[in-house]
Formats: structure tokens, sequence, C-alpha cells
């Protein structure tokens, strides 16, 4: 078995939605990024990737290449699942926790779970999503942005 973390930040701009882990979730503001900016579905992906030992998300989709330009993150999670399963490795399961004073994620929690266990072709069990604030210290607590951080434990299959 082996184990990856991943963490994903994202500053507030202009918009009305963010969103969170394939869930559009409205809000006061987007976010600022090439792609979605989906912090869940990119802390999740980093955290694979590492556990497989492949880099990083930014390696495998690169912001420099236009074709990710406003990307879905789905499809970046289900290129990843499919990593996964090249290298005869599943997910055990996957930890992830959203940082920030706002949206609120705790409504939308089941629907991200369905979302990505879909996505990665797992039970919903395997997935765990929860937030915490940082009692209104740093960038997220003063609502300039929002994070991520993402554990997986991977086995073989």
């Amino acid at each position: 078995m082996r184990i990856g973390q991943g963490f994903d930040v994202h500053a507030f701009g202009e918009g009305d939605h963010v969103m969170l882990g394939g869930v559009r979730v409205a809000h006061g503001q987007g976010v600022l990024a090439h792609s979605d900016g989906d912090v869940v579905l990119h802390a999740l992906c980093d955290a694979l990737l590492g556990a497989l030992a492949l880099g990083d998300i930014g390696k495998h989709f690169p912001p420099s290449d236009d074709k990710w330009r406003g990307a879905d993150s789905r499809s970046f999670v289900r290129a990843v699942a499919g990593m996964l399963a090249e290298r005869g490795y599943a997910l055990g399961n996957a930890d992830i926790t959203v940082i920030c004073e706002a949206p609120k994620v705790g409504p939308h929690a089941q629907a991200m779970r369905e979302v990505i266990a879909a996505d990665l072709g797992v039970d919903i069990d395997r997935i765990s999503i929860k937030a915490t604030t940082t009692e209104t210290l740093g960038f997220t607590g003063r609502r300039e942005g929002i994070a991520a951080l993402a554990t997986v434990l991977v086995e073989r299959s």
C-alpha cells in the first residue's frame, strides 16, 4: 500500500460560485484559476499522483497548456484514476479537508462524496469530505481564498 497527500489553494476573484469536489457551490465570489479551480479535486489528484510517485497535477495538466483553460477538474480525476488502474492500484480511501470561512461545505459534502466516488469508481464509504476554518487567521480567515488538503491510501488491486 502507498499513502499520498495533496494540497491546493486558490484566491477568490470575481464570480458567483466555486467548484468544490465537482459540485457547483453558490458563493459571492469565484476563484482565480487556469481550470475551474476546484481545490478539492486538485488536492485529491496531487495526493493520488504522489502515492504513485508520478509528480503533481501541474506536471500532467500544466497551466501553461491552453487546452486546460477552464477545464472541468473532474476530467483530471478520471485521468488520474486511469493512471492508478494502469499501475495496478486501487483507492483504499480518500480523506479531504476544505479550509475556508465561506462558503459552507457541510450542505454539499454528500454530493461531493458521490461525484468523487463515481469518478474514481469506488464505494462512497471510501470518500470523506470535511471542512474547517482558520478561526479568521491567514488568507482563508480573511476570506481571500480557499484551500484543500487530501490524504489517500492506495493498495495493489
